[in-house]
C-alpha cells in the first residue's frame, strides 16, 4: 500500500529530527527511510561508532553503514542510541508511524494449500527452517545501503501488510509484493546480494531464492518458475536470477517479493522507486 500524505509527513517529520539530533553530536551524516510500520531504515555514522536499536548491537561496516527496521504492526516506540569515541552517546527515541492495511480476499485456491493435510506439516516445518536460516545470516556485505531497482515490472496485484482471506478463510497478513507478469519473465537483482537460498519447490512458495545484502538485510522472490542461481553465488544489480512463474500457493504468474531485517518482515514497496 502507498502511504497517505499526512502518514508520510508526519515520520519525515520525525525522521528529521533524528537527523538533525545526529549531525549535532557528529555521530551520523545520514539516516535514509521513514519512521513507519514496516520501513527498513538505512543508516550512516563514524565507522568508529558503536550503534544499538532497540536494546542490541547493530553491525556496521568499514564505512560506517548500518541498517534496522520496524515490523508491520509495531506500535511502541524503539530507542536508537549512537556512541562515537570521545562524545557522549545520543539517544532517540522512534516511534513508527502507524499504517492502515487493506483486506484482500482470494478465491480458487487449492484447498490443500488452505489448510494443509497432516502428512505435509512436516515438510513445512522443515522449509520454514531453510527460510529462517538464509533470513538469520549477519554478513558484512553492505548493498543494502545501494538504491534498489525493481526485479521485475508489471501490475501491482497484493500489496504488503492486508489481510489475507483465503477461501473464505482469515488468515495472517500478506508480508510481499504481488506483481504480475507473463510466466517466464527474466527477474533481475535488485541490488548486490549473495545467494543465501535457492529451492525450486517449496510448498507454499514453489521456486524460491533469497538475496542476502548484508546486515541482515535479505529479499525474497516466490513463485518462480525457473531459478537461473545456486546459493554462494555472488549477483550484481540487474543480473538475472530466474523467472517469473506459478508454482507453489498461487493462482497465476507473478512475483512476491518480500524484504526482511533478519525475521523482521518489512515493506519492499518502501526501498523501490515510484512506480
Amino acid at each position: 500500500m502507498m502511504l497517505n500524505r499526512r502518514t508520510t509527513l508526519k515520520a519525515a517529520a520525525g525522521l528529521a529530527a533524528l537527523f538533525v539530533g545526529l549531525r549535532r553530536a557528529e555521530a551520523a551524516d545520514l539516516l535514509q527511510g521513514s519512521v513507519t510500520q514496516g520501513a527498513l531504515l538505512r543508516g550512516r555514522t563514524d565507522p568508529a561508532a558503536s550503534v544499538v536499536f532497540d536494546g542490541k548491537p547493530v553491525r556496521l561496516s568499514p564505512e560506517g553503514r548500518f541498517a534496522f527496521g520496524f515490523a508491520y504492526d509495531r506500535k511502541e516506540p524503539a530507542l536508537l542510541s549512537v556512541s562515537v569515541p570521545g562524545a557522549a552517546p545520543l539517544e532517540q527515541s522512534l516511534a513508527p508511524a502507524p499504517r492502515e492495511y487493506r483486506i484482500q480476499r482470494i478465491d480458487g485456491l487449492p484447498e490443500k494449500f488452505v489448510d494443509p493435510p497432516k502428512e505435509v506439516l512436516d515438510r513445512i516445518a522443515r522449509e520454514a527452517a531453510l527460510v529462517d536460516a538464509a533470513r538469520a545470516r549477519d554478513t558484512e556485505a553492505s548493498w543494502f545501503s545501494d538504491a534498489f531497482v525493481w526485479p521485475v515490472k508489471g501490475p501491482l496485484t497484493g500489496v504488503y501488510g492486508s489481510q489475507r482471506i483465503l477461501n473464505g478463510v482469515p488468515k495472517r497478513p500478506h508480508f510481499g509484493l504481488d506483481i504480475a507478469a507473463g510466466e517466464g519473465k527474466p527477474i533481475v537483482a535488485p541490488v548486490g546480494a549473495i545467494v543465501a537460498l535457492a529451492e525450486p519447490d517449496l510448498y507454499f512458495t514453489g521456486g524460491t531464492v533469497i538475496l542476502d545484502h548484508g546486515h541482515g538485510v535479505s529479499s525474497s522472490y516466490l513463485h518462480m518458475s525457473r531459478i537461473d542461481v545456486k546459493p554462494g553465488d555472488t549477483v550484481k544489480q540487474g543480473d538475472v536470477i530466474g523467472a517469473i512463474g506459478k508454482t507453489g500457493r498461487a493462482t497465476g504468474p507473478h512475483l512476491c517479493l518480500r524484504l526482511n531485517w533478519f525475521q523482521v518482515r518489512l515493506d519492499p514497496g518502501l526501498v523501490l522507486p515510484v512506480p
